[in-house]
């Protein structure tokens, strides 16, 4: 069996948010393997358990750029709020996300490449970081190309949505971006959800309705109607839509007689969060114990 380290203990905390000990008694009973703990956390404790890709940590912000059928968004990132402010940062953002959209470089590098400003623009950001005194760093770019539409929306300069969609009415396709926004979906439609995701959501759903003790053929809906639920929370035609929450943004698109091809959502700073937590103290006060009562008078 592996050694459970505090090192160990810490990683799935981080990837769980679950509390110590029970991260510690998932990783006894996992033998170490950290994959293992963390499904056995989710049986445990439910799906909140994992949510370590949702935290938002790098500031900065997302640019959007449209024109004759073409669309790119870009999330530009620096290490405070106060110089995503900048003029000139915000500038560079939009003018990055311009090139994405004429150039469509094959990734970051090539857009370093691109010439702008009478120079490139990884000279432009090396002389941007020099003149604030703060790391700038271009985090990832999307581009569409449609021969539908395009529509897109930004929620201050912290959530940007670009939508690829065919609709007679293009107020269909602004609706869909700021719902997307609002909800956050993973895909459009359950085709597009992976069918190892579908099994490992069966899985953990059918260890936590084993627990209930109910017989087999009870547990097998039970499991079902979670994953119907848990489909329709992630896939964009599935979700109530915000404007009218007693219809699925499927329905609305059919009596619209419109189409989501695609769509591209980002959140500044996704995923790449490290929680500051007193890792030591809490050691300590593990390690300590819970303090003794004392005796009523």
């Amino acid at each position: 069996m592996a050694e459970i380290t505090a090192a160990l203990v810490k990683e799935l905390r981080e990837k769980t948010d679950a509390p110590m000990m029970e991260c510690k008694r998932a990783l006894t009973e996992a033998e170490g393997d950290l994959a293992l703990a963390e499904e056995l956390l989710r049986v445990k404790l439910g799906n909140k358990a994992s949510k370590a890709a949702s935290r938002i940590a790098a500031e900065g912000i997302v640019a959007v750029h449209l024109a004759d059928g073409v669309g790119a968004m870009l999330e530009l990132n620096c290490e405070t709020d106060f110089v995503a402010k900048n003029d000139e940062f915000v500038a560079l953002g939009k003018g990055l996300a311009e090139l994405v959209a004429l150039h469509n470089p094959a990734d970051i590098e090539a857009l370093s490449a691109l010439a702008l400003d009478g120079s490139t623009v990884e000279t432009v950001r090396k002389a941007l970081i020099g003149k604030i005194g703060e790391n700038i760093t271009i985090r990832r770019f999307v581009r569409f190309a449609s021969g539908d539409q395009l529509a897109s929306y930004l929620h201050g300069v912290k959530i940007g949505v670009l939508v690829d969609y065919a609709a007679k009415d293009p107020q269909v396709g602004k609706d869909v971006a700021m719902h997307i926004a609002a909800y956050k979906p993973v895909c459009v439609s359950r085709a597009d959800v992976p069918a190892e995701l579908i099994e490992q959501e069966r899985k953990i759903f059918a260890a936590q309705a084993a627990e209930s003790g109910k017989p087999a053929e009870i547990v097998s809906k039970m499991v079902e109607g979670r994953i119907a639920k848990f489909l329709a929370e992630i896939t964009l035609l599935g979700q109530p839509f915000v404007k009218n929450t007693d219809e699925t943004v499927e329905k609305v698109l059919k009596a619209h007689g419109a189409k989501v091809n695609r769509f591209a959502l980002y959140v500044v700073g996704e995923g790449i969060q490290k929680r500051e937590d007193d890792f030591g103290a809490e050691v300590a006060a593990l390690v300590k114990g819970p303090e003794p009562e004392k005796p009523n008078k």
